[in-house]
């Protein structure tokens, strides 16, 4: 596949640095038919992630975590997310990552991770790429009750389900995070 239009980045102004470096990019994009036009256009840029989705594979449950998202909630989402535990990559590899997070988040160790993918979770305005595993955890991998690092403002509460049950949560609309279905999909398809 080769690309059908051409980018040129003109200018590129940071608006606001915090959580997050949100900046404005001036681009002149030649189409695909020819013609070329300037847009300016808005840019997050918070940095990669890792998400991992822990399965059980002799019991068939997951866990997950439930936990309050801002944007969520200023976009009407009110209710507690439910996710796969995931989290910034801060330099490590995604897979030292992924059991980092399963660790603080989950209070479990996971094992034989499997990626999933390597995903844009929003590339319209996100700089972000998740990269996605599934691994495997047992009762005996417990190793903390989880929750998250308090110190990072996470209040996460972990549930544990069977998958069929977490997948069914799909259509019924209690989970709408995007990195949690497509990594529940691809466990109901392994």
């Amino acid at each position: 596949m080769g690309k059908s239009y051409k980018v040129e980045i003109l200018a590129q102004e940071v608006i606001a640095k915090f959580w997050s470096t949100l900046s404005k990019v001036t681009l002149n994009y030649t189409r695909r038919d020819g013609r070329s036009e300037t847009l300016v256009r808005e840019v997050n840029d918070h940095g990669h992630a890792a998400a991992v989705l822990a399965l059980d594979p002799a019991r068939k449950t997951v866990l997950l975590v439930k936990q309050m998202r801002i944007a969520a909630h200023v976009a009407g989402h009110t209710d507690p997310m439910i996710e796969v535990c995931a989290g910034l990559l801060d330099g490590d590899d995604a897979r030292i990552c992924a059991m980092r997070e399963a660790e603080e988040e989950l209070g479990f160790r996971v094992h034989n991770l499997r990626e999933a993918g390597n995903v844009f979770m929003s590339p319209g305005a996100l700089t972000e790429r998740v990269s996605l595993f599934i691994g495997t955890y047992s009762p005996a991998d417990r190793i903390t009750n989880g929750g998250g690092v308090s110190a990072e403002g996470e209040d996460i509460e972990v549930i544990e389900l069977p998958l069929a049950t977490a997948y069914a949560m799909i259509a019924s609309g209690e989970i709408v995070d995007a990195k949690t279905i497509i990594l529940l999909q691809h466990a109901m398809l392994a």
